[in-house]
């Protein structure tokens, strides 16, 4: 006997020697662990979805603190009659004081406060003095109207192109703090890099992030009842508008979008998808579990391991302080599934045992059972934890989140699977098993018949082969896509307004373009203005210098550019008040000379309000605020950045650097990050999976036929996405490791149960079969558990989760067939057993 086996005997007669001791022990532990699952936090929040070092990413903080771009709410109103009619402009009114009066909202903006500029009738030189407002202007209503419908500041923005919808802006109180401690955090993290030994900074980290997870926790506390609010405001003008034409399908609709709103129903969803992955789960699969056995005892025995695994696991995370995104929320569902795997093996050998040893004690056939499925489930397990752990490559923390909490928790499915399985049962009486669903149920006896068959065997293997070159072929037509309208079903509020305000009001995902213009030896003196001008405001304030020829050239090429580029919604930059200017200017464009006389007689608020968003003299940049068209299918976002960037280099030409950022670049930059990291894991995940084949089957042969079962399925199932279309995203581009992880499981139990009954028979098909009547059955009934746990995501409100579930459910069909049909005809083709004619036909009777 080797040091293994003795190890194995050792731990499972541990187990079944002092059950009572054993399990009062298991219940303690599980109840300390579970005491902190409280303080299992959920962060949805979009910083969750981006890279940590993205130079992007500090670009964006930079380009937010530079311009003060503010973190602003949309609502999307449209009223069942004319927008400026009596009864819209009183709503819009009421509505916006209602809303003013929320905590945390510092400004609202709509019709109601926008310049009319042009329909009364002002001047240049009125710039500077106060505009009127819809409030008191007097200009005519179509007046008004062909101004919103033509000003660059409203039209596609503030007002649909039908007229029909408006925009509310509500601008949020600033949380300056936020930044200060990502500031602090990263400049602490940075001095730990170039000095891993510095105590303080360590010791200072510790503590801002502790900080900065509860500042953060009460900010989104006070977003979430903010948002509420904002939603009870919108519900009661909506109801009202019902409540007033009731026999009118088109009443007045208002929706809400927004970063924050985004958030905030992420995390609504998360702890939907929590609570109805672990119900759903456990409903569907103690139906099954019940059909399987037939007997209540192994149901209830299963449902309560897989219940305490989830608690202890939970409860460990809650104490380490990780934290539930929308990416880890699946860990649940993934743990369930995984344990159940684990304890159907149990139940299987055991029954398998009391079948085959029926004069046995419990204990003695308890005993049996756990130290037989040890080697397997161990190496399963192992084998899972590395197709997790491969996670951990990536830059996004939330997918380093997902690896390291998966590897934890099955970690602790195998332990405390093997406890409670071996001290509950070890407790509870021998009782007759029913056979009945495997004496009716014959799936494993057809895929032994055709993987026996030498026709058959043909057969699989040319389907097998063409399954390979149409998943090739399909894998390289895959895309990698980040939709946020996307990632939502049709029917959900936050889907409705994203679509309204992308398809009406200018776009949703929003973009920052930054254009440097760089210094020449010598600024050329702005020949607009005469000497004594010169004089006069070089004296004053140089800054007005700024605006010369070459630069506003550049703004109105840019600027056009943008406007005119498919994809783009609203264009907002220092253009717009050119070309406003214009027309105020009797058709004349405005000259370096008005800028500059402009910028020196605002006021600080002035600036800010119509400047600062879009000039940085200091840094020498233009700022073009722009919004795209989220929802436009035809939209590759990758490929629409570079050629974004290519075609405005060459239109600033050498006097200019252009930088993009927003939020479409940097989750752009995180997909693709994440894509290159799963490419580059997987290879680590197959290279170690065949190290763990070779070690444990002591084959090369046979771990070169693990591998190739495993892989197949996958390459279909992703050619078959890129066939089909779809997109990878945030959470089908895990889908390589995950499926991986976990359908190499069954490759493991099948061969290793192969090589024992072919040790014993010596003779491959017979091995073959008895394979099939006793793993088999394990393998199609965890199999059917993982897919019974995957389909349930598809209940999800996410779209990524219901992908995520519905491919994962495939690659487990694709695996299962795989594991009974493609693993035998394999192994019998290349068998170091050839069965002789005689044997031949004894294997054909016995099938």
């Amino acid at each position: 006997m080797n040091k293994s086996d003795k190890i194995k005997q050792k731990l499972a007669r541990m187990l079944v020697s002092a059950p009572k001791l054993s399990l009062t022990l298991a219940l303690i532990l599980c109840a300390f662990l579970s005491a902190f699952v409280p303080k299992l936090a959920i962060d949805a929040s979009t910083q969750t979805l981006l890279l940590e070092n993205d130079k992007d990413l500090e670009l964006w903080r930079d380009i937010t603190k530079r311009y003060k771009i503010p973190n602003t709410l949309v609502i999307a109103y449209t009223p069942n009659s004319d927008l400026l009619s009596e009864s819209s402009i009183s709503t819009l009114a009421a509505l916006s004081k209602d809303l003013a009066q929320i905590k945390g909202v510092k400004s609202v903006f709509s019709m109601l406060d926008a310049p009319l500029l042009l329909s009364s009738g002002l001047k240049f030189s009125d710039l500077l003095g106060k505009i009127p407002t819809l409030k008191d202007s007097n200009a005519s209503k179509e007046a008004i109207k062909a101004e919103f419908l033509s000003s660059p500041f409203y039209k596609n923005s503030l007002v649909s192109s039908d007229f029909k919808t408006t925009a509310l802006l509500l601008t949020l109180e600033p949380n300056p703090g936020y930044n200060e401690f990502i500031t602090s955090i990263t400049a602490l993290e940075n001095t730990l890099k170039n000095s891993e030994n510095n105590a303080t900074a360590k010791t200072m980290l510790k503590e801002q992030r502790a900080a900065f997870k509860a500042y953060r926790d009460e900010l989104r506390i006070a977003e979430h009842e903010q948002i509420a609010q904002i939603r009870q405001v919108i519900a009661k003008y909506n109801q009202n508008s019902q409540s007033r034409i009731p026999h009118q399908a088109s009443s007045s609709q208002l929706f809400l979008g927004g970063i924050n709103m985004i958030a905030d129903d992420m995390i609504a969803f998360v702890r939907s998808d929590l609570a109805t992955y672990g119900l759903a789960t456990l409903l569907l699969c103690s139906l099954c579990l019940f059909v399987y056995y037939l007997q209540l005892r192994y149901v209830f025995l299963a449902i309560f391991i897989c219940l305490v695994c989830v608690g202890v696991a939970s409860g460990l995370f809650g104490l380490l302080g990780f934290e539930i995104t929308v990416i880890s929320s699946n860990y649940i569902a993934l743990q369930l599934i995984i344990t159940l795997s684990v304890v159907i093996h149990l139940i299987n050998s055991y029954r398998e045992f009391f079948r085959k040893k029926s004069s046995f004690s419990q204990k003695a056939i308890v005993y049996l059972a756990l130290k037989e499925r040890m080697s397997p489930c161990f190496f399963a397990i192992f084998t899972t934890i590395i197709g997790f752990i491969s996670l951990v490559f990536s830059d996004i923390r939330p997918i380093i989140s997902l690896g390291l909490m998966m590897s934890a928790s099955i970690m602790l499915s195998l332990i405390f699977s093997f406890w409670l399985f071996g001290s509950i049962m070890s407790l509870l009486s021998k009782k007759s098993v029913n056979t009945a669903f495997e004496r009716y149920f014959s799936l494993t006896t057809l895929c032994a018949k055709i993987a026996l068959n030498l026709r058959a065997r043909k057969v699989v293997f040319a389907i097998s082969a063409l399954g390979l070159c149409a998943g090739l072929w399909g894998i390289s037509k895959l895309s990698v896509e980040n939709s946020f309208i996307g990632y939502f079903k049709e029917n959900t509020d936050i889907y409705k307004g994203m679509e309204l305000i992308d398809n009406k009001l200018g776009g949703t995902v929003p973009l920052d373009i930054i254009i440097s213009f760089k210094k020449d030896k010598k600024e050329p003196r702005n020949s607009s203005l005469d000497d004594e001008f010169a004089d006069e405001f070089a004296s004053s304030d140089a800054a007005q210098y700024w605006f010369n020829e070459r630069r506003m050239s550049v703004l109105k090429s840019v600027n056009e550019y943008l406007k005119n580029k498919e994809f783009i919604g609203s264009v907002s930059s220092l253009a717009d008040l050119l070309e406003v200017g214009k027309e105020l200017n009797e058709g004349r464009e405005l000259d370096a000379l008005a800028l500059a006389l402009i910028y020196s007689s605002l006021s600080g608020e002035g600036r800010e309000l119509i400047l600062t968003p879009f000039v940085s003299i200091e840094n020498d940049e233009l700022h073009f605020s722009v919004r795209t068209l989220d929802s436009d299918p035809r939209l590759k976002r990758a490929e629409f950045l570079r050629t974004l960037q290519n075609e405005l280099n060459e239109l600033v030409g050498e006097n200019a650097q252009v930088k993009i950022s927003g939020a479409m670049k940097l989750y752009t930059n995180m997909l693709d990050s994440l894509f290159s990291s799963q490419i580059n894991s997987l290879g680590f995940v197959l290279l170690a999976f065949f190290a763990t084949f070779w070690l444990i089957f002591a084959s090369l042969r046979l771990a070169i036929i693990a591998i190739c079962i495993n892989i197949l399925p996958l390459i279909c199932v992703l050619g078959a996405m890129g066939l089909a279309g779809l997109s990878l995203d945030i959470m089908s581009i895990t889908i390589g490791s995950i499926s991986l992880g976990i359908g190499v499981d069954s490759a493991i139990h099948y061969i290793y149960r192969y090589k024992r009954e072919l040790a014993h028979f010596k003779d491959s098909k017979k091995a073959i079969i008895a394979s099939h009547a006793s793993i088999g059955y394990a393998l199609y009934y965890t199999s059917f558990a993982v897919f019974i746990g995957f389909g349930v995501m598809i209940s999800s409100n996410f779209w990524p989760t219901i992908y995520f579930g519905a491919l994962t459910d495939l690659v487990m069909f694709f695996m299962l067939g795989s594991s009974l049909i493609l693993l035998p005809s394999l192994l019998l083709s290349q068998s170091a057993y050839p069965a002789n004619e005689k044997n031949k036909a004894k294997t054909t009777n016995a099938v």
